[in-house]
């Protein structure tokens, strides 16, 4: 069974600069297609970027094109999400896993494999 376990968040200023990881133990995470989401208190879980296993083609939301970047280090059995020009609004508790991945989004599944989650607080 694949385990997911996110690290790096952390509480950060405003515009500044985080990277969160999602490492990947008992299996290899080349074969897998990995999301990131998030979920604020009293909202509702958004689909935030991911990235395919096959091409590396990504997908980001809205609320973070041009401020994320996702990535990722197969020989590290790693995804990475670089977070930059940080928002209170990215304040919530950051999930990676397996998914779904188009260009217009990213999915979850009922089989999917899931981190237990990492908190990013953007606060001055």
């Amino acid at each position: 069974q694949l385990q997911l376990v996110e690290s790096g968040g952390g509480l950060v200023q405003p515009g500044g600069s985080l990277r969160l990881s999602c490492t990947a133990s008992r299996r290899t995470l080349d074969y897998y297609t990995i999301g990131w989401f998030r979920q604020a208190p009293g909202k509702e879980r958004e689909g935030v970027s991911c990235i395919s296993s096959s091409d590396g083609s990504t997908y980001y939301a809205d609320s973070v094109k041009g401020r994320f970047t996702i990535s990722r280090d197969n020989s590290k059995n790693t995804v990475y999400l670089q977070m930059n020009s940080l928002k209170p609004e990215d304040t919530a508790v950051y999930y990676c896993a397996t998914s779904f991945c188009t260009t217009s989004g990213v999915y979850s599944r009922m089989e999917d494999y899931w981190g237990q989650g990492t908190q990013v607080t953007v606060s001055s």
